[in-house]
């Protein structure tokens, strides 16, 4: 069976700049996502919904929540052999460094990795949204001979600038590749496709990140130290060396790689049908799973907005919005076009009883809150008005970021009433 020839291995990535301040104490795998579940639940969701029972985790940043949200959700049976083991960057003997890349971290990790039987190694990011069987992939790439294969998806001229573009024979063979081409060089970097994909004018396959290698080529290639990286290293030096396949995948997919993707990722989950499915019945996304009571919403005008468990909302509007698990919205507020992580804990009434005229956690009455992403645990006093867009500059206080227009009130902080922002 193929579930007991493969391994996967799952890149946490490095210290998530990008994303900051959702990683300024979390590893981004561990950001919450589509308010109740954590990035790293993506890939791994798609593993076990493609039987692939087997994975490691590595990353070196932040790794202390990621580490317990795994340890508390994933348990497999006793009688099986199936596993998630994380791994963060050690110190041994042979190596007193922190990774420097995705190759350097699965070759520091690959002492781990042998000590398990596979014949495939199934590389995955750890920050990617999408829904992928992934025995059709090992399928593919067994029946193709390849010694790699790499998920590819198809973009358009436009997109394929921000991509690593491949191009492919007529057995879809890899034969070259160029890193993040301008919009004049990538015109002529077209491959074969669908005619419905022709339609879309996606005619540039871009790397997913995604990547099968057969086991003694995996162990040969890390055996080489001056090489770190898989996309900008391993994958360019063996095309044309070895056996390199594209898979080409048409689903929904992407990269989230900074603030901006994150949100537009975040706020399609409130679209009529959405890109991304949360509601299917096979290939369901796990997660850590609380004993929370149902959302009690009372009075709130609810438009394309997804609620999560546990909240206690009386918000006069709420709007293409994601509200996470045990949010707190009180009366009269807006929330439009919004990430609201939720919160951690309730407050209990002795709490908020032993402290009168303390901001409590969510959002306070007769706020504004719009273009915003709330991190976890923030006390948003009352009459706050916060609204993100492309006429504020980017730049950093004590309680918020500002990038690219939307505006990130960071983990646990305190905005006192009357605040304005817009």
């Amino acid at each position: 069976m193929i579930k007991d020839d493969v391994l996967a291995i799952i890149l946490g990535g490095g210290q998530g700049s990008r994303l900051y301040p959702l990683t300024a104490d979390r590893s981004k795998p561990a950001v919450p996502i589509a308010g109740k579940y954590r990035l790293v639940d993506i890939p791994l969701s798609n593993c076990i919904n493609s039987s692939i029972n087997r994975m490691f985790v590595l990353t070196q940043f932040n790794s202390a929540s990621l580490n317990r949200h795994i340890k508390n959700t994933y348990n497999f049976s006793v009688f099986s052999n199936a596993f998630i083991d994380l791994l963060a960057a050690e110190q041994t003997m042979s190596n007193k460094n922190w990774f420097q890349g995705t190759a350097d971290a699965v070759r520091q990790s690959m002492h781990h990795f042998l000590n398990h039987d596979f014949k495939y190694a199934l590389i995955l990011s750890g920050d990617q949204l999408y829904q992928m069987d992934f025995n059709h992939l090992i399928e593919r790439h067994m029946e193709s001979g390849a010694r790699i294969t790499i998920a590819t998806l198809p973009v358009t001229a436009g997109e394929g600038t921000e991509f690593g573009i491949m191009k492919t024979d007529e057995e879809n063979m890899i034969t070259q590749f160029v890193e993040k081409p301008n919009a004049e060089e990538i015109l002529k970097w077209n491959s074969d496709v669908s005619d419905y994909m022709k339609s879309e004018g996606r005619l540039y396959l871009a790397s997913m990140g995604i990547y099968v290698f057969e086991r003694e080529l995996l162990i040969e290639l890390m055996n080489d130290p001056n090489t770190n990286d898989f996309g900008k290293e391993i994958i360019p030096q063996s095309i044309g060396k070895h056996k390199v396949l594209s898979y080409q995948f048409e689903g929904y997919w992407t990269d989230i790689g900074n603030i901006r993707s994150f949100f537009d990722a975040n706020l399609g989950l409130t679209d009529s049908i959405p890109s991304f499915n949360l509601f299917d019945n096979k290939n369901r996304i796990y997660t850590h799973a609380r004993l929370l009571p149902p959302s009690k919403i009372s009075g709130t005008l609810i438009t394309d907005s997804v609620i999560a468990d546990g909240c206690i909302i009386h918000a006069g509007k709420i709007e293409r919005s994601v509200i996470g698990i045990r949010s707190r919205i009180e009366i009269g507020s807006t929330i439009i076009k919004t990430y609201m992580m939720g919160n951690d804990s309730y407050q209990t009434l002795k709490e908020i009883a032993a402290k009168p005229g303390d901001i409590l956690m969510g959002v306070g009455a007769g706020c504004h809150i719009e273009n915003a992403i709330l991190d976890k645990n923030c006390r948003i006093g009352s009459n706050v008005t916060i609204i993100g867009g492309p006429h504020l500059e980017n730049c950093e206080t004590d309680t918020y970021v500002i990038s690219g227009g939307i505006v990130v009130i960071k983990k646990g902080v305190t905005i006192p009433p009357g605040f304005v922002l817009k």
